[in-house]
């Protein structure tokens, strides 16, 4: 495998130096499309939130501005990213605001109802069967929740797709098949957006 090969392959689950690049790219490299993606949740006023694959933190940090009065959890994989994830928000962590734990959305070890607001921003591209991972997600929302996934794939463009073949574990989707899934695990009121020149994508869902 090429330099270029082991580097896009830490998108999923960031270790050593590669990584370390990998995540602090993140922070920088997905803010405008988070932004966006933000931008397109229906209005609330979330009292608990969880950042699922929070990678390097910028969004969970975004999230706690966005929602001044919320307490922020923000849970990755990735051992990096949770070290990466804590130091960026160190102010909020030491306050007691926000903690930062390092788990699997596929076994998420969580009480039931326990956020007002779940999400995903580039990365289900990485979970196993959306559906049992959606349900798992649908578990630890309190009834009327929202869970809310921005990707910068639509599952059709070509450069993900391209992405697709060389990372291990990675699959795009399409709206209709993340609202399919949505929709098999329990979730209503699925509102899909697009971007009008991107291949980017918001999907909402309540719980």
């Amino acid at each position: 495998m090429g330099l270029f090969a082991r580097f896009v392959n830490n998108t999923r689950k960031p270790e050593g130096i590669l990584g370390s690049l990998m995540v602090s790219g993140m922070n920088s490299g997905h803010a405008a499309l988070a932004d966006w993606g933000m931008d397109k949740f229906p209005p609330m006023a979330p009292a608990d939130i969880i950042d699922l694959g929070c990678g390097g933190g910028r969004n969970a940090a975004t999230l706690m501005r966005r929602y001044p009065h919320a307490r922020m959890c923000a849970l990755d994989y990735a051992p990096l990213s949770v070290k990466k994830a804590t130091s960026y928000n160190r102010a909020q962590v030491d306050e007691g605001r926000c903690r930062v734990l390092q788990g699997d959305v596929s076994k998420l070890d969580l009480p039931d109802g326990s956020f007002d607001l779940a999400t995903a921003f580039e990365t289900i591209y990485f979970w196993p069967s959306l559906k049992e991972c959606f349900a798992h997600v649908h578990r630890i929302l309190r009834a009327g929740g929202h869970f809310c996934i921005v990707n910068e794939s639509d599952g059709t463009d070509a450069a993900s797709l391209r992405f697709q073949r060389i990372i291990d574990g990675m699959r795009c989707y399409t709206t209709e098949q993340i609202g399919d899934a949505l929709r098999g695990a329990g979730f209503t009121t699925v509102t899909c957006h697009h971007h009008e020149s991107r291949p980017w994508i918001a999907v909402t869902a309540r719980a």
